[in-house]
């Protein structure tokens, strides 16, 4: 057995790894980063690199069927699925190497190999002891299915929809999230048929329900079918298809079935628990500084409770390589980490929504301001409807942003500095958007606020 000693010890090369492993190396800490599959994790090879290629392909391929309304001649022949995987593995192929590259760079030694902590702290890989002053967890997530629900055949979790040779025909995608809309989208522009079941009455239910009720109307212009409070009661397979049965009784065949109700946290038989750090239904827990109960002992991204958002792990990395280094970086909490569903229409939001405004401050301290998108001319070129919501405290902050509408993932930025800097909207309506833009809409939502709207009733 072989034993090595360093500074810092981090467990897991996805986003939340590799970001506090960098930071760490750039402030002098010699750096072990432990990764049981490639550094870059579920993010860049199997989650939002890959579903974001994708998700581009597919507005390309609704732009070539809609060119005609632009006076454009062109028609879509169909969809080669061999050359869409080829352009999706490219892109993530060149941002692996990429990644490599840095870390490289500040000379982090990354080890291959599935890792199990051990007091000290330190952590094993196979007959090999890394000890280091620290440790920092960053194991990240998988997808989660239901009891009696086993993946396989044309039972498929999101990793094996991304690897499907073909584009299906019809398909049924359990759970109206992020991850099942995401997909439902981008297989209706390729020519699916797409059934969404969703337990709860809406689509994305952890936004506001302005842009879930908005994103159903959009997504059954396009022809997706949804059933919304509606529960699984059993899915059965064929060699060539699958029949999923509701609890009311409603029977749906597909060619395949998405299983996207949710992603666990991988802290299984990885030694936690006998270590001493404690979980809470699976999930790390932390105080405020992302210290878990073993001193040494951090954790970061997708096991520690709350939104599990690459960038969310970006966050914690960064602020506790920093914290090991002495310094005292700034916590952000999970309202003001930016949320984007990359669907057609896009959903994007930052903060709270309103009922949970009200829930906080009470209905009668809280102002909603809605700006609908077609009165933007951006908005109209494009072609795309939706809104803007934002939030407010009366004769106080903005606690809100919540934006529907195709590429409105792109104005979120302003938007979390606005509610992270609890700015009013007096500060931000004297601020000048470019025209035309669709960061206009955003302008003019608080222009209303501050009680002065130009291009709104």
């Amino acid at each position: 057995m072989a034993e090595h000693t360093v500074d810092l010890v981090v467990l897991g090369g996805g986003s939340g790894g590799y970001a506090a492993a960098i930071r760490a190396a750039e402030l002098g800490s010699t750096v072990v980063l432990i990764e049981a599959d490639k550094v870059g994790g579920t993010c860049l090879h199997r989650g939002c690199i890959p579903t974001k290629a994708l998700l581009h392909a597919a507005e390309v391929a609704d732009s070539v069927r809609g060119a005609a309304h632009l006076g454009l001649d062109a028609r879509l022949d169909g969809v080669d699925a061999e050359r869409l995987r080829a352009y999706r593995e490219g892109i993530v192929a060149k941002k692996y190497k990429g990644l490599q590259g840095l870390l490289a760079t500040r000379k982090i030694t990354v080890v291959h190999g599935r890792g199990v902590l051990e007091p000290g702290p330190a952590v094993r890989v196979g007959h090999d002891l890394y000890r280091g002053a620290n440790v920092v967890l960053a194991t990240g997530s998988a997808s989660r299915t239901l009891p009696g629900l086993e993946p396989g055949g044309r039972i498929l979790m999101s990793e094996q929809a991304l690897e499907l040779g073909e584009i299906p025909r019809r398909v049924i995608v359990l759970g109206g999230g992020v991850i099942g809309v995401e997909f439902a989208s981008l297989w209706r522009s390729f020519g699916a048929h797409v059934t969404i079941v969703e337990a709860l009455p809406h689509l994305v239910p952890g936004e506001d329900d302005v842009l879930g009720k908005g994103l159903e109307r959009a997504f059954r212009k396009r022809g997706i079918e949804m059933k919304l409070g509606a529960r699984l009661s059993s899915a059965t397979q064929s060699d060539d298809s699958v029949e999923v049965v509701l609890e009311d009784g409603t029977s749906i065949d597909a060619d395949y079935l998405l299983v996207a109700v949710g992603r666990r946290p991988v802290t299984e038989e990885m030694g936690y628990a006998e270590t001493g750090v404690e979980l809470d239904d699976g999930f790390v827990r932390v105080d405020e500084n992302l210290a878990t109960t073993v001193t040494g002992v951090w954790a970061v991204g997708d096991i520690v409770r709350g939104v599990q958002l690459a960038h969310r792990g970006f966050a914690h990395g960064i602020a506790v390589a920093e914290r090991i280094a002495g310094r005292t970086p700034s916590s952000v909490p999970d309202h003001h980490i930016p949320r984007v569903t990359y669907s057609d229409p896009e959903v994007a939001s930052v903060g709270l929504t309103k009922a949970q405004a009200i829930t906080q401050l009470g209905e009668a301290a809280v102002v909603v301001q809605d700006y609908n998108l077609a009165g933007n001319g951006r908005s109209e070129i494009l072609g795309t409807a939706g809104l803007v919501r934002v939030v407010r405290e009366v004769d106080g902050p903005v606690v809100g942003v919540h934006l529907l509408g195709a590429r409105v993932g792109e104005l979120i930025a302003e938007a979390q500095l606005i509610v992270g800097w609890e700015a009013h909207p007096d500060d931000i309506a004297p601020y000048v958007h470019a025209h035309p833009t669709q960061s206009e809409a955003l302008g003019e939502a608080f222009l209303a606020l501050a009680g002065k709207p130009l291009h709104a009733l």
